[in-house]
């Protein structure tokens, strides 16, 4: 996605850690309009699937699901607790996850009853790095004996094995920015779009 790529490379920070900065627009401050073209992107890769709900995690994904929700005709979106809370339901599915620019391990959790068995879900993150998030939100779909759709994320660090692992496990995965790669003057490569 051209703009997007844009965006990341006027306003995206790297620091230390190999960790690339985009909460200027993406993650922290939230740029509406081009979260909404984020949105329309999402929705025209996955247009021909039938989708019942949109999985994501906290809290970056929220916005992101909330926008792609709105293009397939307003889907519930549920996302994934990192933490437990006392107004919680009890009966959850949970898997552990390990936080790449956190570099901690959550279990996160989704109540029993936002899942159910068949639903089409599709799953979305903002980051794919190693691939700890997805995976968790893909066993959390297995537990529900839900379908996984598909799984979209908007920034993808190519060189990092996430991509590959979720493609390997057989999933159909769609990226909308490709990091190639990030120096430590700040300046990052993308690989071309299709």
């Amino acid at each position: 996605m051209k703009k997007l790529t844009e965006r990341i490379k006027k306003d995206g920070k790297v620091y230390p850690g190999d960790i690339l900065k985009v909460d200027s627009f993406l993650n922290h401050q939230i740029d509406v309009r081009l979260m909404d073209e984020i949105g329309e992107e999402f929705h025209r890769l996955f247009a021909d699937r039938e989708i019942d709900k949109i999985l994501t995690v906290e809290s970056s994904g929220i916005a992101i699901a909330s926008s792609v929700s709105r293009c397939f005709g307003y889907v519930p979106v549920v996302y994934a607790k990192k933490t437990v809370a006392a107004n919680m339901s009890k009966d959850t599915y949970a898997c552990k996850e390990r936080s790449y620019t956190r570099n901690l391990d959550y279990t996160i959790q989704v109540a029993r009853e936002f899942l159910s068995k068949g639903e089409r879900i599709l799953i979305l993150d903002d980051f794919l790095a190693n691939g700890e998030a997805m995976k968790a939100l893909i066993n959390i779909c297995d537990q529900a004996e839900a379908i996984v759709a598909g799984c979209g994320v908007v920034v993808c660090k190519t060189y990092q094995p996430g991509e590959k692992l979720i493609k390997g496990l057989g999933y159909d995965l769609k990226v909308l920015a490709r990091v190639k790669a990030m120096s430590d003057d700040g300046q990052i490569e993308f690989e071309e779009e299709d």
